[in-house]
């Protein structure tokens, strides 16, 4: 039963996105031997748009032969995800919620790997008039105030949540008829954006998203670099204590490795050739030190 549960959540894929690899035929042993160095990672959306997920993947399995293989959703959703036991490993980025997640005992411990940073993004025409506002919440208030449009993804997203946190330390209750919701908002961060450039609207998004897609939208960054707009995103192993049936062994090895210097340089590096910027910052111990 429990090798049919962790085979129905590869089928997830047809609610969110779902990556399969190794689908030829083989025989039997061999089929077995594949899956047991195999690890089931449940992740952020925003990681996996900017592609360091699979660079991630590919060179670990180039390291150590053992596949790992994603579904993407919103941080919210990915822990609900792993909390059924049929995930090894989690990636997100809101703090609070991995907490508790591991408080509740459905993971072990929390591993800072990478970070990047949120930035207020808006029209070029800037009708609140934020632009080079050092303060996010002093930028925040001069939307509201201008009723100016605001689109939130709205999905308990890790997006969302920092979102949300934003605006608690800005003392602004975010409603009103210039504050939407975004209805598509847990299919990702790039279809939010997408959306928001079409609706000439405010929003708060990931950096990574914004350097992939500036070649693709109007919009403009407005307000960054204060310090309560970054964003931290960790890895998490759930429990075998509580699930016997995951992977610990697997995943003790891709956090190790991960976690390592070879691994943190892979993140460092990460879009500089493509993008001319790098995309995320490494961020475990060892990483803080890499220059």
């Amino acid at each position: 039963m429990l090798k049919q549960n962790r085979l129905a959540a590869l089928c997830l894929g047809l609610m969110f996105t779902l990556l399969i690899c190794g689908c030829g035929t083989q025989p039997a042993t061999q089929k077995q031997e594949a899956v047991s160095s195999q690890i089931l990672l449940a992740s952020t959306i925003g990681p996996i748009d900017a592609g360091i997920v699979e660079a991630l993947e590919t060179e670990f399995q180039k390291k150590t032969g053992i596949v790992v293989r994603h579904v993407g959703a919103g941080t919210g959703a990915t822990l609900k995800l792993a909390e059924s036991g049929n995930f090894d490993l989690v990636m997100v980025h809101a703090k609070s919620l991995e907490e508790k997640f591991v408080a509740d005992g459905f993971g072990t411990k929390r591993y800072d790997v990478m970070y990047n940073d949120f930035v207020l993004v808006g029209p070029s025409e800037d009708p609140a008039k934020v632009k080079g506002e050092k303060s996010i919440s002093a930028a925040l208030k001069k939307i509201k105030d201008s009723n100016s449009l605001f689109i939130s993804r709205g999905d308990k997203s890790g997006t969302h949540i920092k979102e949300l946190e934003l605006w608690k330390t800005a003392g602004i209750q975010s409603q009103g008829s210039w504050y939407r919701i975004y209805e598509k908002g847990a299919e990702g961060n790039g279809k939010t954006l997408k959306y928001v450039d079409e609706q000439n609207a405010y929003t708060i998004m990931d950096r990574a998203t914004c350097i992939i897609m500036k070649n693709d939208i109007k919009l403009q960054v407005l307000v960054e670099k204060d310090e309560s707009m970054l964003n931290y995103i960790s890895v998490i192993p759930v429990n075998p204590a509580k699930f016997p049936n995951v992977k610990n062994v697997e995943v003790m090895k891709f956090v190790d490795w991960v976690t390592s210097e070879e691994g943190q340089k892979i993140i460092r590096d990460f879009g500089k050739d493509k993008y001319g910027d790098p995309l995320f910052f490494p961020n475990s111990p060892v990483g803080k030190n890499l220059k």
